[in-house]
C-alpha cells in the first residue's frame, strides 16, 4: 500500500463544524478522502460519484494534476 500525503484545501469550510482551512485531502485506491482536522468529519468520494461540469473551453485556465 502506497500512502499519499495529505494536502490542505485553502479556503475550504468544513460542512459540519464550519471551520475554515481545516480540511485535508488525499487519494487512496482511486477514492478521494477528506478529513477535518478540527472536528474529525470525514467524507469519501469515488470518481464515479463526482458530477462533472463542462465549462466552455475559453473559461479554463489550466488543470492541476499533482502527480
Amino acid at each position: 500500500m502506497t500512502g499519499k500525503r495529505k494536502r490542505f484545501i485553502a479556503g475550504a469550510v468544513c460542512p459540519q463544524c464550519q471551520s475554515q482551512d481545516t480540511l485535508a485531502l488525499w487519494q487512496q485506491e482511486g477514492v478521494d478522502n477528506i478529513i477535518c482536522v478540527s472536528c474529525g468529519f470525514t467524507q469519501r468520494q469515488s470518481d464515479g460519484t463526482i458530477t462533472k461540469k463542462n465549462p466552455a473551453m475559453g473559461q479554463i485556465i489550466g488543470i492541476f494534476d499533482p502527480e
